[in-house]
Parts: C-alpha cells; structure tokens; sequence
C-alpha cells in the first residue's frame, strides 16, 4: 500500500512574501525587538520566548491596528491557491504549521481554510496591558528546542509507515522539522541550511515550484510502489 503525502506548510515567509511578526515589529516595537531576534538566532533565547518577549513589547490597546496594518500588508505568495487545489484533488493531506499568531494567520487564511486540512499557530492574549502569546500545541518528550509551536511534536504524530512527510519552510522554525521529514521544499534560510548539513530539498519561490515537487515525489512514490 503507498504512502498518504501529508505536507507541513510554514506560513509568514512561505505562504506570505515576507515575515509578518518582523513586520509589526519594526512598526509597533521598540527597538529592543532587535536584539531579541539575534538571540534567537544565535540560539541564546529560544524560538517560544523570543516571541512571546517581543509580543510582551506592544500594548494590547493596538490589536485592530495591528491586525489592519497586517492584512494591509500581507501578500500571499504566487501559485498559493493553485497549490492548496491540487492538495485537495490529488488527496494530500495540508497542514499549516506555524509559530505565527491567531490574529492575523486565519483571517489571512479564511478564504482557503474549507480546503486546509488543519491549522496549527499560536493563539494570543489582548486582555492585559501588553500582547501575551499562548501556545497550544509545545514541544513533546523527544524536542528539547522550547519551539512555542512545536513543528517536530505534529510531524511526528504522522506514522510513518502510513505517511510521507513534506516539510515546506523558509526559515529557522523550519530547520528541526526538515532534518526529520522525508522531503523538503525550500527557500531562503532554510535552503541555505539544508545545503549547510547535507539535507536534500527542492528549491521553490512560487507555490508553482511546490506544486512540480509534490508531482515529482507522487511519481517517485509510485515507482516505488
């Protein structure tokens, strides 16, 4: 019996042009949201307390101009209905996988929403002075990384026996999981690290390129069938 493909899509960066948390930080932080990135990147700070202490900079009081300031701003990138169609028609399971925020992910998403499996993100907290990130879904027994939302903890919820894993990502919130799945789709920084380690991926920068992956690995599937 073949493998189910089941993809793990990231979203600011990968379904958006550009990051949108770096977007509202650079409008509504002050500039100690800076340095809380190069720890991150650094690994001095994890991914899960880096975003919570950036959202912990803007006052709660801003969530609708933030909110219209992102849906303004934020474009889709190129192919990205196409490929949420052929998901559908050729019964790949799509899950967004995301450590962005609630508030500007679904309504971003809502007109494909009916056609995305699930949705996976952060949810936030406008009731105190400042933005408080929660987090539903955090690292399991097996992630040490305190991602906030753990990509590897719902990649490995997959069986592999039944399902082959497709990893599409842009950024470090993508790494961990590419070194785990069975396939990568890449641009950006994690193309560069997947080069860096070794990791074997296909490039995109349209979701016309992902669409051609998917096609190629179906086909490869069914060779091996």
């Amino acid at each position: 019996m073949s493998k189910k493909i089941v993809i793990f899509c990231d979203f600011d960066g990968t379904i958006t042009e550009k990051d949108n948390i770096i977007d509202i930080m650079k409008q509504f932080a002050p500039p100690e949201w800076e340095t809380i990135v190069d720890e991150i990147f650094a690994k001095e700070r994890s991914l899960r307390d880096g975003v919570h202490k950036m959202f912990s900079l803007i006052p709660s009081s801003l969530r609708q101009e933030i909110t219209d300031f992102v849906l303004e701003r934020a474009n889709v990138r190129e192919g990205f209905a196409d490929f949420v169609a052929y998901c559908k028609k050729n019964g790949i399971e799509l899950l967004v996988t995301s450590n962005g925020i609630d508030f500007f992910i679904k309504p971003i998403l809502a007109p494909y929403e009916s056609e995305i499996n699930r949705i996976y993100c952060n949810d936030s907290d406008f009731s105190d002075e400042t933005i408080n990130i929660i987090y539903p879904y955090p690292c399991d027994e097996h992630c040490d990384v305190d991602c906030g939302m753990c990509k590897t903890t719902i990649i490995r919820s997959y069986d592999s026996a039944s399902y082959l894993k497709v990893v599409i990502g842009d950024s470090i919130t993508d790494l961990e999981g590419a070194k785990i799945a069975d396939a990568v789709i890449a641009r950006s920084y994690l193309q560069k690290k997947c080069e860096e380690l070794n990791i074997p991926y296909y490039p995109f920068s349209t979701f016309t390129d992902c669409i051609q992956a998917l096609a190629d690995l179906k086909n490869k599937a069914e060779v091996l069938q």
